[in-house]
C-alpha cells in the first residue's frame, strides 16, 4: 500500500481571483484539483481567510467534495524544521500546475533529497 499524498491548496489566486467584490474561477486550477482527487490525493483546503471561508469559496465553486477538511492558515508553527527544511514539501505556484500529476509531485520531491 503506498503512502498518502497530502496536498493542500490555497483559495485567493490560486483557485479563484478576487476584482473587486467579484470572484472569478481559475478553470485550470480547479480541474487540476479535480484530477488530483481521482488520483488519490488526500487534499485539504486553506485560507487566511478562515477554515469557513475555505469551504464555502470550494462550494461556490462545486469542488467542496474534493477537499477532507477545510482549514485556516497557521499564524504559528511550532516545529524543529522550517518549511523550506522539509524534505518532503514542495511548494508548487498555480501557474504551473496543470502540468503535473500526482507522480511527477513525487518525482519533484525525491529530486530534493
Amino acid at each position: 500500500m503506498q503512502n498518502p499524498f497530502y496536498i493542500y491548496v490555497d483559495i485567493d489566486e490560486t483557485f479563484l481571483r478576487n476584482y473587486g467584490t467579484k470572484q472569478i474561477p481559475i478553470p485550470t486550477v480547479i480541474e487540476h484539483i479535480k484530477s488530483l482527487k481521482a488520483q488519490g490525493a488526500i487534499l485539504y483546503c486553506w485560507s487566511s481567510g478562515g477554515a469557513e471561508y475555505a469551504k464555502v469559496s470550494a462550494e461556490k465553486f462545486g469542488i467542496s467534495e474534493c477537499f477532507v477538511g477545510f482549514l485556516p492558515k497557521p499564524n504559528v508553527t511550532l516545529d524543529d524544521t522550517s518549511f523550506a527544511q522539509w524534505r518532503n514539501l514542495l511548494e508548487v505556484h498555480p501557474n504551473v500546475c496543470p502540468q503535473h500529476t500526482v507522480e511527477s509531485y513525487k518525482e519533484e520531491i525525491l529530486k530534493k533529497k
